[in-house]
């Protein structure tokens, strides 16, 4: 006898929304489905609402006790010749997206994947608008860069709500609260389901002809994070926007004779300080993005800082420093000019380009009164540079150097543009400790074009599919921002063709 239970989800990207799943409250011991879905983000939702309207019955199990996972915070998506980019005259064709991506990776991702999933962008945005989601216009996330990031309204928790609600029209079941533990197989090596337990400890057994997974990889995982990028979670590096991703997909998918893909690659961006008195998306943070002075722990500058416009670049910077950590300075000059002309360099779209941060010095006050040791402020550069813990000499040549750039207006080091040579003369000085973040780990399970599993030999394992950050293949060594949007896309994007190719697969 089922009947039916509601779970209010509350989902906080600054704001809170609301919405009902439909579960099962009294679960049978084992169940029957045409398609098993291990995840509820983006890419698990796309995958189970396309085989749900090809015609399969579909199970879809989630560990947390809420829906959509990091797939909540994304901006927006990429797509290559969409309908809203020829609309506004953006011409990024599909050859020119596909050789973009290859030449980034210097053309270690596996070509058909990255060719599939430029090929299938435009169309899923048709379909996510067909399902109810709703655009603002695509962009470039840097100066310069390709428009092909397509703004959500709402951002992408309003992009899971209306995935979610179809979800339900379309008959889908889910398990909130209920982790897979095991994926099944045969003797033939077919995949046959699932073995999940919900949080009553009840074994529940479903019988499957395909199972997709979209788990969204390893961010949490300390031993998996130290083994495959050498980083120390909570040391030098910190995920941000990630809850308890263990790498439960990729390790059920190993544990079936998957093939590793990918491991050790991360989206990596140019990081931030941390520590309380915080606001995510607020002016301390903006004001730690800027491409002004950043020297290392040594107190030497290390980069171009106008680099922070592409974070990967940003962050395979900051990857490279002692610590895993480094220090973005200003003076009461240039804070003045935040305050009053604005910002050069966005927090995304939280905090556009040209915002005027009129919130800074509340911010600031805020952090130092909670005690933020990241956060500091000196009447000199003396009293800075210990603050910092660098050496005194050091960083009072760092910035002499620099000073000398400014007032000729060249950057004789690492030839940054002149509009970003700012001075440290002013007192008071600023410096904010800035750590290695990461927004996912982007590898994982080998998988072909059509997003089926692949075993050591590079053989199908029949009935078995990876989609998102599960799934390797998409990228060299770094996250290609030039392609604006293609996590999120690619997450959407393999689930569509996940969803596809069960379909296939189960006679559907």
């Amino acid at each position: 006898m089922k009947r039916s239970k509601k779970f209010s989800v509350f989902l906080a990207i600054g704001l809170f929304s609301v919405f009902s799943v439909s579960s099962q409250a009294q679960q049978p011991q084992t169940l029957k489905a045409d398609v098993v879905v291990i995840g509820s983000g983006g890419s698990g939702l796309v995958a189970g609402l396309t085989a749900a309207e090809g015609g399969a019955s579909v199970i879809l199990f989630e560990k947390m006790a809420f829906l959509g996972g990091t797939s909540n915070f994304p901006a927006g998506i990429f797509a290559a010749e969409s309908e809203m980019q020829r609309r506004r005259y953006i011409k990024v064709t599909r050859d020119e997206a596909f050789r973009m991506i290859m030449e980034y990776s210097h053309w270690r991702a596996n070509a058909r994947l990255v060719r599939a999933f430029v090929d299938k962008s435009a169309s899923t945005l048709d379909w996510l608008q067909r399902q109810g989601v709703e655009f603002i216009e695509p962009a470039a996330i840097y100066p310069g860069g390709p428009q092909t990031w397509h703004l959500l309204k709402g951002h992408g928790v309003a992009m899971v709500k209306v995935l979610v609600t179809r979800a339900k029209e379309k008959g889908i079941e889910i398990y909130l609260a209920t982790p897979v533990k095991e994926i099944v197989k045969d003797e033939k090596k077919r995949i046959t389901g699932v073995i999940a337990q919900d949080l009553n400890g009840k074994t529940i057994k479903v019988d499957a002809q395909a199972v997709i997974i979209a788990t969204g990889g390893y961010a949490n995982d300390k031993e998996m994070i130290k083994k495959y990028s050498g980083f120390d979670l909570g040391v030098n590096l910190f995920p941000a926007g990630n809850i308890n991703k263990t790498g439960d997909g990729i390790k059920m998918a190993w544990a079936v004779g998957a093939a590793p893909e990918g491991m050790g690659i991360l989206q990596i961006t140019g990081g931030g300080p941390i520590g309380p008195g915080l606001k995510p998306g607020g002016h301390l943070p903006a004001a730690s993005s800027q491409p002004y002075l950043w020297v290392n722990q040594e107190g030497v500058r290390f980069c171009d800082e106008s680099i922070v416009h592409n974070f990967t670049f940003a962050g395979n910077a900051v990857a490279r420093q002692k610590g895993g950590y480094v220090f973005r300075l200003f003076d009461e000059e240039t804070k003045r000019y935040m305050l009053e002309k604005g910002i050069d360099a966005g927090l995304g779209m939280w905090v556009p380009v040209t915002s005027k941060l009129v919130n800074l010095d509340e911010e600031i006050k805020e952090a130092l009164e909670k005690g933020n040791k990241n956060v500091l402020v000196a009447d000199s550069v003396e009293e800075l540079a210990g603050k910092m813990g660098v050496d005194q000499e050091v960083f009072k040549s760092t910035v002499v150097e620099y000073n000398k750039f400014c007032d000729k207006n060249h950057d004789d080091l690492f030839a940054k543009d002149p509009k970003y040579l700012r001075p440290l003369k002013t007192p008071k000085f600023y410096a904010f400790k800035c750590y290695l973040t990461f927004l996912g780990t982007l590898g994982g399970i080998k998988i072909n074009h059509k997003t089926e599993v692949l075993d050591k030999e590079d053989k199908v394992i029949p009935g078995l599919y990876a989609v998102g950050f599960d799934a390797g293949g998409m990228y060299g060594d770094s996250y290609d921002l030039m392609a604006t949007g293609s996590t999120f896309g690619f997450a959407v994007n393999s689930g569509r063709i996940a969803g596809e190719h069960a379909l296939k697969y189960i006679g559907k």
